[in-house]
Parts: structure tokens; sequence; C-alpha cells
């Protein structure tokens, strides 16, 4: 978890504690504007004691003197916060000075824009946000009634896509709408809708592993740990069951995190039993087109949907994009692009997500690209902080 969302601050520069609040200058090394980019700060980088509260300490804009929304984030559960969280705005090819004070935010919202829980109202799903983009997933209740072959059940560890087109949360007043008979969610009131079909396919992000030319997915999952919801980001863990791809056993769980103002969920897979995943974007009825830069670092799929149409894609970091299959077959809802992705020490790592025609700023299969490939750009150049001494 020392990694996370799109793109962490390289934190540069050795320093010693001589007052609570510290002088950071953080740079960016690209000739575009950055934003919605979160920088994560420790008790070690700012040169606290180990009994200091993060919670206890705000970030100003010395350019503006204007106070940054912040996070806490406690990654490993025990109590104490590990990471404090913040999105600076740095323009092209400059730096910007920032102090991190003892304080609270005068101005901090309240709002939890990156949002994030299990739904056992709605069987079992487990259902994330921002102000972008929705998604969900399934549990094990839902396989168990398709296994038992009870209506409304759902078997797939595919990632459904929610097409959302407000700024604002959707995720409870969807379900809310839907379990009270007051509403549909499948139907587009204005906020937007679900009529994004996943099936057995990989949905957004889904893994598979491939063995002598066959996909073997996992189930639903089976356990889930939600780590953070706040304006910032939310994150949580989804645990399955060991599963088989042809005599190799796996083991996986999902390390997934949303960040504000991104299209695309950052997914660490942890798993075991396999070199290489591929993540997948589903082809649905084969009517879009794919794009694919592997030098970059990403695919794209543009198709229609509905009355309008959408975007899916997949980032890696560099290098880790290793090959891409554009598998067509007649078997429902296998078709799907897939992206090849080393595992390095039982771990892998990517970002998925979509734009919507309806709910976003790209209208065309070439804006959606070129968000793709910022979006790596950035990955792999990140903003560079240094802490004054």
């Amino acid at each position: 978890m020392k990694k996370h969302f799109l793109s962490i601050a390289i934190l540069a520069g050795t320093f010693t504690v001589q007052s609570q609040n510290k002088i950071i200058t953080i740079s960016n090394n690209l000739k575009t504007d950055r934003e919605f980019e979160t920088v994560e700060l420790t008790k070690k980088n700012l040169g606290l004691t180990a009994d200091s509260k993060l919670e206890n300490y705000t970030v100003k804009d010395l350019g503006s003197n204007s106070f940054l929304e912040t996070q806490t984030v406690d990654n490993d559960g025990d109590g104490t916060a590990d990471v404090l969280l913040f999105q600076p705005k740095i323009k092209a090819s400059s730096k910007q000075d920032f102090e991190v004070l003892a304080g609270t935010n005068p101005s901090a919202s309240k709002e939890i824009s990156c949002y994030s829980r299990f739904v056992p109202e709605r069987t079992d799903d487990y259902a994330w946000e921002n102000n972008k983009v929705a998604f969900r997933t399934y549990g094990p209740v839902a396989q168990k009634m398709v296994e038992d072959k009870i209506p409304g059940g759902t078997l797939t560890s595919g990632i459904d896509a929610w097409l959302k087109r407000v700024d604002y949360p959707i995720i409870n007043k969807w379900y809310e709408k839907a379990t009270n008979g007051t509403g549909t969610y499948h139907k587009d009131t204005g906020e937007g809708l679900d009529n994004f079909h996943v099936g057995d396919s990989r949905g957004v992000g889904g893994i598979a592993v491939k063995v002598d030319g066959k996909y073997y997915f996992s189930k639903n999952f089976i356990s889930w740990k939600t780590i953070t919801t706040g304006p910032i980001r939310t994150s949580f863990i989804l645990t399955y069951a060991d599963w088989d791809a042809k005599g190799n056993k796996i083991t996986e769980s999902k390390l997934i995190s949303l960040d504000y103002g991104s299209q695309l969920s950052r997914f660490e897979i942890n798993i075991t039993g396999t070199k290489e995943i591929v993540a997948g974007l589903t082809l649905h009825d084969k009517k879009g087109t794919i794009g694919t830069n592997l030098k970059e670092g990403w695919l794209s799929y543009w198709e229609p949907i509905d009355d309008s149409e959408i975007g899916t894609g997949l980032v890696a970091p560099k290098n880790t994009l290793l090959s891409f299959d554009h598998h067509v077959t007649d078997e429902k809802d296998l078709s799907n692009l897939y992206g090849n992705i080393a595992v390095k020490n039982n771990k892998a790592v990517y970002y998925v997500g979509f734009g919507w025609k309806k709910g976003s700023p790209f209208q065309t299969k070439q804006k959606w690209e070129k968000y793709l490939s910022s979006f790596a750009e950035k990955i792999n150049n990140p903003l560079i902080v240094k802490i004054k001494k």
C-alpha cells in the first residue's frame, strides 16, 4: 500500500524535526497542468514523532494562501492514520510551495465524494464511486443463488459500470429507490443509470489467467473490507476463494481505490499461482472499436450503448502491459479486449474505468484515448515532493 492511486508523489531529500510545521515544494516536470493527483505524506516523511496524529495536521497552498482539502487513511487497520492525502494544482513545468501545519482546515468539506460500501440489501454487492464514475461487483450470496437456481442471483467476478452524470454521490440513492420500490437504476431520470451488461465477461477490469490458450476466472468475492471513504479517496479489499486455472491453484485478493476527479479505479491484484494475469474490457456485442498503445501502456474500447456511446480503458504502469488479445468468440459474454500484465512479487497493478458520452467531457474515441495517454504519462512521471529542512 506504499503506492496508491493516480500519481503518488516521489518524496525526496532528508530532513530533521525543527518545528511542527513543514514547507514542501511540489514539482511538475511535465509540460501540462496537473490536478486530481493525490500526494501521500507519512509521519516519517514529515519528521513527526510516532505518537503524533496526522489528523491534527492540514495543508496550505502558500501561493494562494488557501487551505487544501485533506484526508487521513489508516491503511493497515491498526487504528492509527498512516498517510495524509491532498490534491495540489501545479502548473506545467513549475514548482509550488505548500505548508503542512498543525491545526484544522477552517473550510474543510464534510461531504464524502469518494464512497464505497457493502450492499446487503441488494443481495451482496460491493459498490464504489467518486464525483465522476461508479462501479460495483458481486458477492457470495449472489453466486449461491445462481448455483441453487434461485432467480435474481449473479455469478461473475467481472466489474460493472454505473453510468452517473452528476458529481454528487448516487450509490445509496439508487439502491434505496430500487429496494423500496420507488424506482429503478436501470432507467435514467437525470442522474444516469446502470445499462452496462457484465454477465460472464470481465466488465471493466475483471481479471483472468490464461493457460494453453484458454481463459480461467475466479467466481464472486467471498469477503470484503472497507479501508476508507472521504473527500479524496475510497479504498477497500475484496478476497476471492482459491480457484483453478488448469491445475494451477490461484489465490487472489484485490485492493481497489478510487480518487477524486479520476475516471479510473486503481486495482492492486495480490495473486499467487501465476506469473502473469490478464485484465479485460468487455466487447459486448462487438460493435465498438478497440485502441491499443503498448508503449504508453493503455488499451481502449469505444462502443455504442443505447442512445449514447462509452469508452472503457485500461492503463498499466510503464513496461508492465506486456501484450494484448482482441479476443472475439461466439460464446456469450466471453469476448473481451485483454491486457496481459506482469506479476511481480505476487502483485500486479493497473487502472481501469470509463467515460460515458452523457456524463463526461469525452465525446469521441479520440478524446477518450487522449485522456488515457495523459493518465499514463502522469502515473509514469509522478509529481516530485521535497520537504525543506
